[in-house]
């Protein structure tokens, strides 16, 4: 793996550790996702910490966390925002809804109506909102953690294909391996409760560039090619994603 990559991943794994217990699997995912630029789906019965790993993810990263709880009467406004008029400026203003925060965390999706769940659609496609005719961009890093629970699909609206193109990963999310909860006799999880450190107390990690990303695709493509597995690096590597198993 590419160093900055690499180096990228063991960081937020190692903050990410120090307040979630058992989750490497799903952390790696949402670094991929983060440095692909996706959305995460993720599944799973209530209880396992999906809050508080959307939560300090964004501490981590440095930027701001919002949560969004899915409901039968959540409006597309709930989310996006809305303009409001304002005396002072005797004009209608923009008033941001939670959408426009780094780490943005839907709760139970599947459980709000197909209009709010569609105004997720520009946001996580084209990190921009659009409003009475204006465009607001979405910030830089903007990730959207979706959940739902798997278990209980009464009074629900599963996502329609489109919305489902929008995660770039579903992670199936489950309890803790008994391995992991045993460490050092399960005093591990037990001291995170009774313990000083909190989530402001996790270090900033900072979020590879693009470039280098993109940089580090190159230098794998190259490999490929140089070994005989890609005839055309691109073409066949982007037709590789198709035909997976």
């Amino acid at each position: 793996m590419n160093t900055p990559v690499a180096n990228f991943e063991q960081s937020i794994q190692r903050e990410l550790a120090r307040v979630i217990v058992g989750a490497e699997d799903v952390i790696r995912a949402l670094c991929v996702a983060l440095i692909a630029r996706g959305h995460v789906l993720v599944q799973g019965p209530p209880g396992l910490g999906k809050t508080l790993l959307a939560k300090t993810l964004a501490r981590v990263l440095g930027g701001e966390f919002k949560r969004v709880q899915g409901t039968a009467d959540l409006m597309p406004s709930d989310i996006v925002g809305t303009h409001v008029f304002d005396a002072s400026k005797n004009d209608f203003v923009f008033r941001r809804g939670p959408l426009f925060a780094d780490v943005l965390l839907v709760d139970e999706i599947n459980r709000t109506g197909p209009k709010t769940q569609s105004a997720l659609l520009e946001a996580m496609e084209e990190r921009q909102v659009s409003s009475e005719r204006d465009l607001y961009p979405l910030p830089e890093d903007f990730l959207v953690l979706a959940t739902q629970n798997p278990r209980d699909f009464e009074g629900t609206y599963p996502l329609p294909e489109s919305q489902l193109d929008r995660f770039m990963l579903r992670i199936d999310m489950s309890y803790p391996e008994r391995a992991a909860e045993a460490i050092n006799g399960g005093t591990d999880i037990l001291s995170g409760f009774n313990s000083n450190t909190t989530i402001t107390d996790l270090v900033r990690v900072h979020l590879v560039s693009g470039a280098r990303i993109d940089e580090a695709v190159r230098r794998l493509l190259t490999e490929q090619f140089r070994l005989g597995l890609f005839e055309n690096p691109y073409v066949d590597a982007s037709a590789a994603t198709r035909h997976w198993q």
